[in-house]
């Protein structure tokens, strides 16, 4: 005979196992974004949203939350409970390498999150005005031993994929580069556009309309392949620099400890919604290689990224204060 007192008990707790037991999601989700609205952080999330609102049948409410480079809205994800309601878009640069360059670091990279799946990735490319009179990165490299303290170049902050990009091109190239940073990509464009900063790096979707309307020309893009929305424009490995790869993607994540049925959950209906035709093709009208694949996947490529860019800052003497 089962004690009264076991009885009571066990009957106490099934509302809580019924409630452990609900379908997820029950209730709005949160998507937070660590830098400003119009921001390519932000434009896939909200590209993402109202496709995955249908997947998951709850509404989906997009936080800009900018600030400390990006890392603002990290961070306050890693707190988060790990119940699925509050999810983050991170990037390479907030997920791999700002981390380290804070005292202390506000989270650590590879402990504090469930990486879910990649949404996207983006190339760089090395872009000038349309009156520079370079028009290869062999004449940047001339352009930049002719002038005095070297090539000035902008970029939206200090440890943005921007900087190590350019630093990585600097340290490759053995070119003197000065440093701009602005307070969002939109100054850096404004900047390169004016005369202000000789040079910049940035994400193929930032200046591709530039490149279009003749305001600017592409000198190389950064991947190992060419970027098909700009077959023309060789890569920086193409250009005689062996080794260089970079570029800017952007992954769903949660905080460490996400239940693993919701983990499935979210990487099933992102693949669905990346892979959906009219949302396909505005990532790469828009310049982006569409992502997807598996959470394994994801975890991999952060684990991948913050060791060759753990490197990267270190060798560069990258620090925010």
């Amino acid at each position: 005979m089962v004690p009264r007192r076991a009885l009571v008990g066990s009957l106490a707790a099934l509302p809580f196992a019924a409630a452990a037991q609900e379908a997820y999601p029950t209730r709005p989700i949160t998507m937070l974004v660590g830098f400003a609205p119009g921001g390519g952080t932000d434009i896939v999330s909200r590209m993402l949203a109202p496709r995955l609102q249908e997947e998951l049948g709850q509404p989906i409410t997009v936080e800009n939350r900018p600030g400390a480079s990006g890392t603002l809205a990290s961070a306050a994800a890693a707190r988060a409970r790990p119940d699925g309601y509050t999810l983050l878009t991170g990037t390479v640069s907030t997920q791999c390498a700002v981390a380290p360059m804070m005292r202390p670091p506000p989270y650590d990279q590879l402990r504090d999150f469930t990486p879910i799946l990649l949404v996207g990735t983006l190339p760089l490319v090395v872009v000038v005005r349309a009156e520079s009179p370079a028009r290869s990165l062999a004449d940047l490299g001339a352009l930049a031993r002719e002038k005095p303290g070297g090539l000035n170049y902008g970029t939206s902050g200090v440890g943005s994929q921007q900087h190590l990009a350019s630093e990585l091109l600097a340290q490759k190239a053995g070119w003197r580069m000065t440093h701009v940073p602005y307070r969002g990509t939109g100054q850096s464009v404004t900047a390169l556009m004016g005369g202000d900063v000789d040079v910049n790096i940035d994400t193929l979707a930032t200046y591709l309309p530039h490149i279009r309307a003749g305001r600017m020309r592409a000198l190389a893009t950064t991947l190992p392949e060419r970027a098909s929305a700009l077959p023309e424009v060789p890569t920086v490995q193409e250009s005689g620099f062996d080794g260089y790869d970079m570029s800017v993607w952007y992954m769903v994540l949660g905080p460490a400890g996400l239940p693993a049925e919701i983990v499935r959950r979210w990487e099933a209906a992102l693949g669905r919604s990346i892979a959906d035709p009219a949302i396909n093709r505005r990532l790469v009208d828009s310049g982006y290689i569409p992502g997807g694949g598996t959470a394994a996947g994801a975890a991999a490529l952060v684990r991948r990224d913050a060791e060759r860019l753990g490197l990267l800052v270190q060798s560069a003497g990258i620090r925010l204060e």
